[in-house]
């Protein structure tokens, strides 16, 4: 067993790495910060003739470091709603990956994996971010990918997660439940 963080915020140690630090504190993990990363939007040959092209961008190397693990954790900042945009435009490309010779069994690669969400807003996110959960579960349900929870915390100016005491329980728990998974 082994986990893969995918970083989607755009500020360094945000409030929804720090919620996602406390989770995975003391575990070996790989960190993936998306932000770092050129990720071109897609461009949708998903009917045309010609099909996708291959595009010169650092989102097939984020593929190839993902899809090893058992594990995903999706670490993305409320933004308007939804997941931040780094994280959308990466999750989009999947459509080409969906579709890429280089990936034949990439479906059946997911399918075989666990995700987990932890998302940080400011304005009242356990009922404004349910829109955002609903809509991971969506994508993890067409991928096959098991959904095994998430965790929304509040948090607006730099480092006001700490103070959502219900968030760091969760993640204190979520870090246990994932020792005992990484252990077997």
């Amino acid at each position: 067993m082994s986990i893969v963080v995918l970083y989607g915020g755009s500020r360094p140690n945000g409030n929804t790495e720090i919620l996602t630090k406390k989770v995975i504190e003391g575990l070996t993990v790989e960190e993936i910060y998306l932000n770092d990363y050129v990720i071109q939007p897609i461009v949708d040959k998903r009917h045309a003739e010609e099909g996708f092209q291959e595009i010169d961008d650092d989102y097939n190397s984020i593929i190839e470091r993902i899809l090893p693990h058992n594990i995903l954790i999706f670490a993305t900042p409320i933004y308007w709603y939804s997941m931040s945009g780094t994280m959308k435009n990466f999750i989009d490309r999947w459509s080409q990956t969906l579709k890429d010779s280089h990936y034949p069994d990439f479906k059946k690669q997911m399918s075989q994996k666990s995700a987990y969400v932890i998302s940080v807003g400011g304005d009242d996110p356990h009922l404004k971010g349910l829109p955002m959960v609903q809509q991971f579960q969506f994508i993890f349900d067409f991928v096959g990918v098991h959904f095994a929870g998430y965790i929304l915390g509040e948090g607006n100016k730099p480092g006001e997660i700490i103070e959502d005491k219900e968030a760091l329980f969760a993640a204190e728990q979520l870090n246990h439940k994932l020792q005992i998974l990484l252990s077997k």
